[in-house]
């Protein structure tokens, strides 16, 4: 009982509030930049108040700086959760503890996530374990093709998880978007692009615009949300899988050239990666999307990702559809499996480097907030993690993980829960799991 006590209190002071940057360097490490280049061996980290000074082999330690010696290991960037709706949803089915949508909301574009984002999820505190350290969390769609602002988050220890609110919108198109528009495509892209249009007039003049409340086509809340994505400041997210529909999509910068679209998803991105990567595109996409689920996916492959690379597209992996909410974990996985393909003839996969790219910095490039994240070049925030063997091998697990210079709890309940069970005694647990 006590245990329990001075574990919640500790729960309790670590979610008081985000703790100040810190200082920290790693040292002796084989080190991973995230940035697409090759691990380095013998690399030093530096972080000063929160953020990466440093990285590289022949790194001197200002002096005062607290030193951890890696010792060998495998250290890189916090891993950058592409697509997630971490922090959301506690368990699917009950609907108290998921808010990820709204059925009988009258807005769609204005439906902010970040107010939502609960620190305290098992998911977050399960995947900050597993060594991912930001995350894009989306909202998803209901009764319309608009689902909302979506957020970057970290997820550290503290009670303060938003890293940016309102990071980008979020829509549906191709099947999805279809149904929630009416039946068709074209209904989808024509909701879309009169959305546009009105908040093209709302930009003009606010006092003018006709907003009727629930009757109204767009309101005014999600008039003015959509204002900084037709002026390319807020990036556009589309879930889009089919190559047709992803020409459709690029085709809408005729009209709205400053449209700052990603694609989302992108099965079919491959056939059309040219077109992509000439509109200057990115995508996060479905890292092993090799059968076709859907008639909008018949062209899935999973050499998606390496044909895009190649053709220029920056293109990072992220868990739309696929166990969102809980696992983004996954990633891990889905990059090293995209090393293997490389060595499969005929396949296209990538290089270690590049595949590490696709869970870490080429995210946050998406986003346009490359600066910021992803990676331990100068400038961007100190997110490290200390593995102990290659971070995308399936049994390695993270040692240390800092955010913003920051060292994590590393605890959680499935953890608690192997070493409970690892070699019961007698007495220890109830007779149902006595042999």
């Amino acid at each position: 009982m006590i245990k329990r006590l001075l574990l919640a209190a500790a729960a309790t002071l670590a979610l008081a509030g985000p703790a100040a940057a810190q200082n920290v360097a790693i040292t002796n490490a084989r080190l991973v930049i995230g940035d697409g280049s090759q691990p380095i061996d013998g690399g030093t980290v530096v972080i000063r108040d929160g953020r990466v000074v440093a990285a590289g082999t022949g790194v001197a330690v200002p002096a005062g700086i607290p030193v951890v010696d890696a010792k060998g290991a495998w250290v890189s960037p916090g891993l950058f959760a592409g697509f997630s709706r971490l922090g959301l949803v506690e368990v699917d089915a009950v609907d108290g503890t998921n808010d990820t949508s709204a059925n009988g909301s009258p807005f769609h574009a204005a439906i902010d996530v970040a107010p939502a984002v609960n620190p305290r999820t098992s998911a977050i505190i399960l995947n900050r374990s597993e060594g991912i350290t930001r995350a894009l969390v989306a909202p998803d769609t209901a009764g319309s093709i608009f689902a909302g602002q979506g957020a970057i988050i970290d997820l550290g220890a503290d009670a303060n998880p938003i890293s940016r609110p309102r990071a980008f919108q979020f829509i549906e198109y191709g099947e999805p978007g279809a149904g929630l528009a009416g039946g068709s495509r074209p209904a989808a892209l024509a909701v879309l692009r009169n959305a546009f249009f009105e908040a093209r007039e709302y930009a003009r003049n606010p006092a003018s615009f006709n907003d009727r409340g629930k009757d109204a086509f767009l309101t005014r809340l999600d008039a003015e949300a959509l204002v900084p994505v037709i002026q390319g400041k807020v990036p556009l997210l589309v879930h889009v899988e089919r190559a047709s529909d992803i020409l459709v999509v690029l085709d809408l910068k005729r009209d709205f050239p400053a449209l700052d679209i990603v694609l989302v998803g992108a099965t079919e991105g491959w056939m059309v990666a040219r077109e992509i990567a000439a509109a200057k595109v990115t995508v996060i996409a479905t890292a092993l999307a090799d059968l076709p689920e859907t008639f909008e996916a018949l062209a899935a492959t999973q050499s998606n990702i390496g044909r895009l690379k190649a053709a220029g597209v920056t293109v990072g992996i992220g868990m739309l559809n696929d166990n969102d909410a809980h696992q983004a974990r996954y990633v891990k996985q889905y990059a090293g499996n995209l090393v293997a393909l490389g060595r499969i003839p005929g396949a296209a996969g990538l290089d270690w480097g590049a595949a590490f790219a696709t869970i870490s910095s080429k995210p946050a490039e998406a986003l346009g907030m490359g600066g910021e994240f992803g990676s331990l070049r100068p400038g961007r925030r100190g997110d490290v993690v200390i593995w102990d063997g290659d971070p995308l091998e399936l049994g390695t697990a993270a040692t240390a993980v800092y955010i913003d210079g920051i060292e994590q709890p590393l605890d959680n309940r499935q953890k608690r829960l192997r070493e409970r069970y690892w070699k019961p005694t007698e007495g220890a647990l109830p007779k149902a799991y006595e042999r």
